[in-house]
């Protein structure tokens, strides 16, 4: 045997011995003890508190998928960071999760917007108000939204009080105040002239606190009326949130000249290749919705003109419908948005951040988990 294969052997059998030996030690309780110390300790300390910091406007897509099963996106959500705290824009089924997983500053949850009352963008609100108070939130939470968020902030806090009760029990009402678990809802009526659609016109003024300015209008989403998207303004940087509509003048002029404008998009076509193939398949539930959902929803190409009408310097697609699991798919979604939109628009994703500095016109893009 050579001197190279005689090392080779000596390196190969020293590897073996490493691996048993981890192998081993992996099996030795304190060893586990020790590891499972190291990632307790790591998991606590890994709040995304800078997120918080009042130098920047910024957001994050916790939320990006539609009712349609997408194991990569959680329902609608989108978390903006402003004047230390924390805002919501819808709360959709596992959007929940996706807060905890990054282990974003929920305590500091000042508001939740919703924009509509479809489920999956109110489904998870009793189960984030639920784990923002056990985490600490010092407040009660604002729920905001179209009228009709009385009814739906009453039918949570009725599901979960129970389980309120079960907590503070177990755990003491001085660490699990009952005040601070209360939601509080807050209609936002939007005037608009007699006879007037959704895209004619129409905003209000939803809240105004350290420095941050939040404003609702309507968007068309019919038949649910009203049905809201909402701006942020924050040190000169701006973001608007679509809610769920279809093309809208009105959209189009509160978004005019914004940094970011996150809009829901919906692929017509593959909706259309999904209503054949339940055609052809005999499930005519199926294609029924598939055809009726066609109708109240912006394709990526609509999206990209409403922005390009705005003057939008970035648009983010959202509330992405039919799923996109591979990077296949992904193409056939954005296909036709190059030739209406070169440039300033990306695919968003769950855990994209988005840094908007104060007194810069910097988007930086990247992910939060």
């Amino acid at each position: 045997m050579s001197r190279s294969a005689r090392r080779l052997t000596a390196c190969a059998a020293v590897l073996v011995l490493l691996a048993g030996l981890g192998w081993w030690m992996a099996h030795v309780p304190a060893v586990q003890d020790a590891l499972l110390r190291r990632i307790v300790e790591r998991t606590l300390g890994a709040t995304r508190n800078d997120l918080l910091a009042d130098d920047a406007l910024r957001v994050v897509l916790c939320g990006t998928g539609n009712p349609l099963p997408d194991p990569n996106r959680a329902n609608a959500c989108t978390a903006v960071f402003a004047g230390g705290n924390m805002y919501l824009v819808d709360a959709g089924p596992g959007a929940g999760k996706n807060l905890a997983l990054w282990h974003l500053p929920v305590a500091k949850l000042a508001a939740v917007m919703l924009t509509h009352y479809h489920s999956d963008h109110i489904g998870e609100l009793g189960e984030i108000n639920m784990q923002t108070w056990a985490q600490g939130r010092a407040n009660p939470l604002r729920v905001y939204g179209p009228p009709g968020v009385e009814v739906v902030v009453g039918g949570f806090a009725q599901a979960y009080a129970l389980d309120r009760d079960y907590r503070q029990a177990h755990h003491g009402a001085a660490l699990m105040p009952p005040a601070n678990w209360t939601m509080e809802p807050h209609v936002v009526k939007i005037d608009t002239a007699p006879g007037a659609g959704p895209c004619a016109g129409g905003s209000a003024t939803v809240l105004e606190e350290n420095g941050l300015k939040v404003t609702a209008f309507t968007v068309n989403h019919a038949p649910v009326a009203p049905a809201y998207g909402y701006r942020f303004d924050y040190k000169g940087r701006s973001v608007v949130i679509s809610g769920d509509t279809t093309k809208c003048a009105n959209l189009v002029a509160q978004a005019r000249g914004v940094d970011v404008l996150i809009h829901e998009a919906q692929s017509a076509s593959m909706v259309k290749i999904i209503e054949a193939a339940a055609i052809g398949r005999g499930n005519a539930r199926i294609a029924k919705i598939m055809s009726d959902i066609l109708r109240y929803h912006t394709t990526p190409e609509d999206a990209a003109a409403e922005a390009n009408e705005a003057g939008v310097r970035l648009l983010v697609l959202s509330h992405i419908g039919p799923p996109t699991p591979n990077a296949f798919v992904r193409m056939a979604f954005m296909r036709g948005v190059g030739a209406v939109r070169p440039r300033g628009v990306v695919l968003g994703y769950d855990g994209m951040l988005l840094t908007l500095p104060a007194g810069s016109d910097t988007i930086d893009t990247s992910s939060v988990n």
